[in-house]
């Protein structure tokens, strides 16, 4: 089997004759952590949506494990911004939610529940209801879930964007932790170069639109990251001059 997990080859949408993304091919191994990162208004946003097949691209196509992408074959999952668990549900509830959808055993849904609550330290808030609990950790329940399905892709939209900076670095270590646990593979669209660098294995930078890819840049610092370390800063001031001049 390639290792290639995601193989994106020449994706370009236009709405109408506004070229967003133009000609975008990359790959992504199998369990690899990638970042994407661009200029405000480049097109990430729309990236993400044909990543997930809310819409369907011009051209071009996206293959998982070589066989078109199909949320009725593959899991393809994602947590976005906004806060997104479903209130009527309690926090087990929730996270038990995308596993009931693909018809999952019962045995493997309590694994996985229980497994999930506990890497999130949301054990003893599985019978309560998201209304009860803090933003931080009604979006915890929201990767959670969306790590408890297994996905072959999942995709997460500024998931932190509302939070401070405190809150932010401790819940991107909770991320890395459930995807070391569950192996998955991750695209993170981010506006935060510093979490870029935090996160990811491999960054993609986006041009400005009409989008195309400016550089994939592999990140080589182990982990954990010191965000003080002198090949932190050194990433993260290159990707900045990337995004800053064309």
């Amino acid at each position: 089997m390639s290792e290639n997990k995601i193989q994106v080859k020449n994706l370009t949408h236009a709405f109408g004759d506004l070229l967003v993304l133009d000609d975008i091919s990359f790959n992504i191994k199998n369990e690899e952590f990638v970042c994407v990162v661009g200029p405000t208004g480049c097109g990430k946003t729309t990236f993400l949506n044909l990543l997930t097949r809310l819409i369907i691209p011009t051209s071009g196509e996206i293959l998982i494990d070589g066989i078109p992408a199909d949320p009725k074959i593959h899991n393809i999952s994602f947590a976005f911004q906004e806060p997104s668990a479903f209130p009527w549900l309690t926090v087990e509830e929730n996270i038990a939610y995308g596993m009931k959808i693909k018809k999952e055993s019962k045995d493997v849904i309590k694994k996985r529940t229980d497994e999930v609550l506990n890497l999130l330290g949301l054990q003893k808030f599985r019978k309560q209801y998201p209304h009860q609990l803090s933003v931080s950790s009604e979006q915890r329940i929201v990767i959670g879930r969306s790590f408890a399905m297994h996905p072959d892709l999942l995709l997460m939209d500024e998931p932190y964007g509302q939070m401070d900076i405190k809150m932010r670095f401790y819940l991107e270590d909770e991320v890395i932790r459930l995807w070391k646990n569950f192996k998955s593979t991750v695209i993170f669209i981010t506006h935060n170069i510093e979490e870029a660098i935090y996160l990811a294995d491999k960054v993609i930078i986006l041009t400005n639109k009409p989008a195309k890819i400016k550089e994939e840049l592999e990140i080589n610092i182990p982990r954990p990251r010191d965000i003080a370390s002198k090949e932190f800063i050194e990433y993260r001031k290159y990707v900045t001059d990337q995004i800053k001049w064309w």
